[in-house]
């Protein structure tokens, strides 16, 4: 759209009219990284025009100890969610009737949104608040935009709030949509972002456990907790530390090459020594390839306030880098056994790769150019993983 009334990406703040900055509002780390980015971005370029859009402005509750979004240096504009024609209102450009996603995006693997919003209310999430209910796109305008992003990516990654939750108020499923984008837009690697362990179909087990070079062999699956005392505390009824378990041995079972990561939050309130050591012996038993351990972010408006019990911030800590420690020793350990394996490499950046199992390697040859892909052999130098191209 912006492209379209006339405007020009520039390079650096410096010369830029105006910054848009796209939110999060997961974590309070989250919305301090927007604080500082829009700070720093004032103080390269004090006459730019700063618009805010996303989660952080869509929340419903507000930190009253915290400057509002709008005090802000530079920002003139706050906008929840995604609201197009309030964008195009603060930039002050005409909305297009019909707008058409963008054929190429600014990074090597293109982002496929299959939804937005989330059914579920997890004691400790801001999303709900901010993003609202499940709302599925319609699979005809998806298989579309991938046809189109294809011609440009060689990976397509289906994201959104919650995609397991993908065709529940249409009739649809994710599997089925895979299923159609796979055999509509067949010649590029379609990557699934996190999605929780039960939601995965028959349909989607099988793509699965198909052609890798179809869809990627990697699953992230949100655990949280070992602790049913703490899935029940953080509202997570929709699964036990068993069930989980499950789960992913189920989808993992007979996969000769598949990633499996999680995200798992310590210092829960409630949380105590044998919750944690629950989580760390599912960790230990359950084959992950990497974690994503962060402590417990009270977030302003969720449930998680109002619960008893908390846990101090160095006990969290503590905790986060016990797990982050196994999680370190499991991706090494997965990353030994593809040593003098094939791959399938995506070049995300210059000398550097992701294969379909979401090991970052080095490029052999720093020649093939980014968005390029690639089979290549896989060999340690260094102490890192080497993608060698056996063709180009």
């Amino acid at each position: 759209m912006i492209a379209a009334a006339g405007a020009e990406e520039a390079m650096t703040a410096a010369d830029a009219d105006v910054a848009v900055f796209n939110s999060c509002s997961v974590t309070s780390a989250a919305e301090a990284d927007l604080r500082a980015d829009v700070r720093r971005v004032a103080r390269q370029n004090p006459a730019i025009r700063s618009v805010v859009m996303g989660c952080a402005p869509g929340a419903l509750v507000r930190d009253e100890s915290i400057a509002p979004l709008r005090t802000l240096p530079t920002v003139t504009d706050v906008i929840a969610g995604a609201d197009i024609d309030m964008v195009a209102a603060a930039l002050g450009i005409d909305r297009m009737s019909e707008l058409k996603p963008a054929q190429t995006q600014t990074g090597s693997r293109a982002l496929l949104r299959i939804q937005d919003g989330c059914n579920e209310h997890c004691t400790f999430c801001a999303t709900t608040l901010a993003r609202g209910g499940n709302r599925s796109r319609p699979a005809t305008e998806l298989v579309r935009e991938a046809a189109e992003l294809a011609c440009a990516h060689p990976e397509i990654v289906v994201t959104g709030i919650h995609i397991g939750s993908y065709g529940s108020d249409c009739g649809a499923s994710l599997g089925g949509l895979l299923n159609l984008l796979i055999r509509e837009v067949p010649d590029v690697r379609y990557r699934v972002t996190s999605i929780e362990a039960t939601e995965v179909d028959d349909t989607l087990l099988g793509l699965f456990h198909g052609d890798p070079r179809r869809l990627a062999p990697h699953l992230h699956a949100p655990l949280q907790s070992g602790s049913d005392a703490v899935l029940k505390r953080m509202g997570r009824h929709w699964y036990s530390a068993r069930r989980y378990a499950e789960a992913v041995e189920r989808i993992v079972d007979g996969g000769e090459c598949f990633a499996l990561s999680a995200d798992v939050i310590t210092g829960f309130p409630g949380e105590t020594d044998a919750d944690h050591a629950a989580t760390i012996s599912l960790v230990d038993r359950l084959p992950f390839t990497s974690l994503h351990v962060f402590p417990f972010s009270p977030r302003p408006g969720t449930a998680a306030l109002r619960l008893g019990d908390k846990v101090s911030a160095t006990l969290a800590a503590g905790r986060a880098a016990e797990l982050r420690v196994i999680s370190a020793e499991k991706t090494l350990s997965h990353s030994r056994r593809r040593d003098g394996g094939a791959a399938d490499v995506v070049v995300v950046g210059r000398g550097d790769g992701l294969t379909e199992d979401y090991l970052s390697v080095q490029v052999a040859d720093p020649t093939i150019p980014r968005r390029a892909r690639f089979d290549a052999t896989l060999g340690f130098s260094d102490a890192r993983l080497v993608a060698t191209p056996t063709t180009t």
